[in-house]
C-alpha cells in the first residue's frame, strides 16, 4: 500500500493508512495529538514501520530526554518488521538521533529527501533538528533542494511553503519569507508553523504594531496547537517592544504560563520572557520562583545546552542556588561525554548558562568576558535569531552597567545597523542604491 505521495507503507492497510495519513498531517500543522492518532494506525496495524517511526520522530523532536527511551521502543519496535529502503533510513537517522549525533541524523534526513523529496515527515524532522544545531544555512536549503518536486497540487504544499518560508527567515530573505508564510496560512489556517515564520519576519524588521495585528488576526494556531505557547511568546515581544509589560504579564500568566507548562519548549519560552522583563527593570513577583519549580525536574539532565541555558535563567531569577549547581554538575559531565550536545554545551551552552548567572549576581564585568566571545558564536547550541538575541541584549545591559561606556556604544550601535539593514526595501531606497 501506498501514501498520498505515492512512497511504499510496509505492513500497511486501509485503516491504518486513513490514521497515519492524519497523524502526518497533524503533525504538519502543529496540531491535536499525533501520537495518539499514530498509536491508533497501529492499532489497525501493529507492522505499520512508518507509525513507529513517526512515533519515534514526536518524541525526539521534543529535545527533552525523557523522550529518549519512548523513541527507542518505538525504533526497536520497527527493527523487528520487515522495512523498505525509505524506512530504513529513517530508522538510521532515528537511531542516531537516540545516540545523541544530531548533526549526523540531520545529514542522514539530507540523503533521504534528496532521493525521496516528497516525503514530508523527513523534511519536517530535518528542518527541526537543523533548528535545534542552529545551522540556519539548512533550514533554507534543505526545503530548496526538494522545491522542484513540489507543487499546489501535491498534498501537504502549504507545510513546504511554510518550511521554506521559515529557513528564508533564518537566512535574512524577509520579503519572500513573509510572501510564502502568508500564503501557507492562507491555504491552511491552522499551519503554526507558517505563522510563525511570519511573526519571525516581523520580529527581525521591528514591525511590531502589524505582528500584533498578524497574530491577532488568525485564530489557527491559537487552540488544539502544540506550538501555541511559541507563538503567544512572540506576541508578547511585540507589546514588550511598544512597551506594554502590562500586556506581557497578561499574556505571561495566562497561555504561556497559566497551564503551568511541563514541556521544555513551553518553559523555555517562559524563561526568555521574565528575562526580558527584567532587563528592563519590570518586578516579575514570585513568577521566578514559580517558573524554576517547573524547570526543577530537568535541572540535573544536561541533555540539551539551549534548554539547559533557559533553564538556568529562572534558577537564577528565584535564586534557587541548588538548582544552579545541579544544572552546572549535569553540563559538566554533558561536556565529558559523547555526542553532539558535549559541543553544544562546550562551544556556547557553559558560557552563557556562566555568563547569566554572572548578570543575576550583578558580576557585569565577569558577564561581559563571558558573554562577550560567544555572542558571534551562539547559534553553535541551537535555536532561532529572535530567541538567541537576549545574549546581545544581556550583554550590552552589562557593558553598560560595567561602566564601559565605549565598547557600550560600540554594540548599542551594531544593534541599531543590523535593525535598520533589516527593514523592508522601499522603492526610494532601491533607486538610489541603483543610481
Amino acid at each position: 500500500m501506498k501514501d498520498t505521495h505515492g512512497y511504499a507503507l510496509s505492513g500497511c492497510n486501509a485503516r491504518a493508512l486513513e490514521q497515519f495519513e492524519l497523524a502526518l498531517n497533524e503533525f504538519r500543522c502543529f496540531a491535536g495529538n499525533p501520537i495518539a492518532t499514530a498509536d491508533a494506525a497501529l492499532a489497525e496495524s501493529p507492522a505499520l514501520v512508518m507509525a513507529h517511526v513517526l512515533r519515534a520522530w514526536l518524541y525526539l523532536l521534543s529535545a527533552e530526554a525523557g523522550g529518549v527511551a519512548p523513541a527507542r521502543e518505538a525504533l526497536e519496535a520497527a527493527r523487528l518488521l520487515p522495512c523498505n529502503e525509505r524506512e530504513a533510513w529513517h530508522l538510521r537517522a532515528i537511531d542516531q538521533l537516540c545516540e545523541g549525533n544530531w548533526r549526523a541524523a540531520a545529514l542522514t534526513l539530507e540523503d533521504l529527501s534528496a532521493h525521496y523529496p516528497l516525503d514530508t515527515l523527513a523534511l519536517q524532522a530535518g528542518q527541526q533538528i537543523d533548528f535545534f544545531v542552529g545551522d540556519s544555512r539548512m533550514l533554507h536549503d534543505r526545503i530548496a533542494r526538494v522545491l522542484p518536486a513540489w507543487s499546489p497540487a501535491v498534498p501537504g504544499w502549504h507545510a513546504v511553503l511554510g518550511m521554506h518560508a521559515f529557513g528564508l527567515e533564518e537566512t535574512g530573505h524577509y520579503a519572500q519569507a513573509e510572501l510564502l508564510g502568508r500564503q501557507a496560512v492562507e491555504l491552511q489556517p491552522h499551519d503554526v508553523w507558517a505563522q510563525h515564520a511570519v511573526a519571525h519576519v516581523l520580529e527581525m524588521q521591528g514591525r511590531r504594531a502589524e505582528g500584533i495585528k498578524w497574530m491577532r488576526g488568525n485564530a489557527g494556531w491559537q487552540t488544539d496547537s502544540f506550538l501555541a505557547v511559541h507563538n503567544w511568546w512572540h506576541l508578547a515581544l511585540y507589546h514588550l517592544a511598544l512597551g506594554d509589560t502590562a500586556e506581557v504579564l497578561a499574556l505571561y500568566d495566562g497561555p504561556i504560563h497559566g497551564h503551568k507548562p511541563d514541556v521544555h519548549v513551553e518553559l523555555v519560552d517562559a524563561s526568555a520572557l521574565l528575562w526580558r522583563l527584567s532587563l528592563q527593570g519590570v518586578d516579575v513577583g514570585r513568577r521566578w520562583q514559580l517558573l524554576a519549580e517547573r524547570w526543577a525536574p530537568f535541572a540535573g539532565d544536561g541533555y540539551y545546552a539551549f534548554s539547559d541555558w533557559h533553564a538556568a535563567m529562572a534558577f537564577v531569577g528565584a535564586g534557587r542556588e541548588d538548582l544552579l549547581q545541579a544544572l552546572l554538575q549535569a553540563q559538566q559531565e554533558a561536556m565529558a561525554g559523547h555526542g553532539d550536545n558535549a559541543a553544544f554545551t562546550r562551544e556556547v551552552g557553559w558560557a552563557a548558562t556562566q555568563g547569566f548567572i554572572a548578570f543575576g549576581q550583578q558580576d557585569w564585568a565577569q558577564a561581559v568576558s563571558l558573554l562577550r566571545p560567544i555572542l558571534s558564536q551562539s547559534h553553535r547550541f541551537g535555536g532561532s535569531h529572535a530567541q538567541r538575541d537576549v545574549i546581545g541584549q544581556t550583554l550590552l545591559a552589562a557593558v553598560q552597567r560595567s561602566g564601559q561606556h565605549a565598547l557600550a556604544q560600540a554594540l548599542d550601535r551594531e544593534r541599531k545597523a543590523v535593525a535598520r539593514q533589516r527593514q523592508p526595501a522601499i522603492h526610494g531606497d532601491l533607486a538610489a542604491m541603483s543610481a
